[in-house]
């Protein structure tokens, strides 16, 4: 069975991290960067875009490169290279742009905007000030 790891942001730069195991992945398997499906998969509402992943190995997917295999291509710019110089081409080993069973985690962008929760960075921030107040 499939377990992912959902990277989910919002256009205002919120970002939030769930993790969907077994049944609730399987609507996952099978999709390809930049398909769209409904939010309601992980409690939140809109649509989702995936944008991106990684495998259990962290060789990121790549939109351009079709199936879900890993394989060497040459690269001289885009996902999965960094820094190459004019001209440089490099061998690189990416995965295709389909979801299967060995990626571990997805990117997505949610259109709405998300909830994040800020209890436990208050009380933290509470703490804080309750220790500065018994230190003076």
């Amino acid at each position: 069975m499939a377990t992912f790891k959902l990277n989910i942001s919002d256009k205002k730069g919120k970002t939030i991290s769930k993790e969907v195991k077994e049944k609730d992945a399987n609507p996952f398997l099978g999709l390809q960067v930049g398909s769209e499906l409904d939010a309601a998969l992980v409690g939140e509402a809109g649509k989702l875009k995936v944008t991106g992943g990684s495998d259990k190995s962290g060789v990121p997917l790549r939109p351009d490169i079709h199936g879900g295999a890993r394989k060497y291509i040459l690269l001289s710019q885009g996902v999965g290279l960094r820094n190459a110089e004019i001209g440089q081409r490099i061998r690189k080993l990416i995965r295709g742009n389909t979801i299967t069973e060995e990626v571990y985690q997805i990117n997505c962008f949610l259109d709405g905007e998300l909830k994040v929760e800020e209890k436990p960075q208050e009380e933290a921030e509470k703490k804080e000030s309750t220790e500065k107040s018994k230190k003076a």
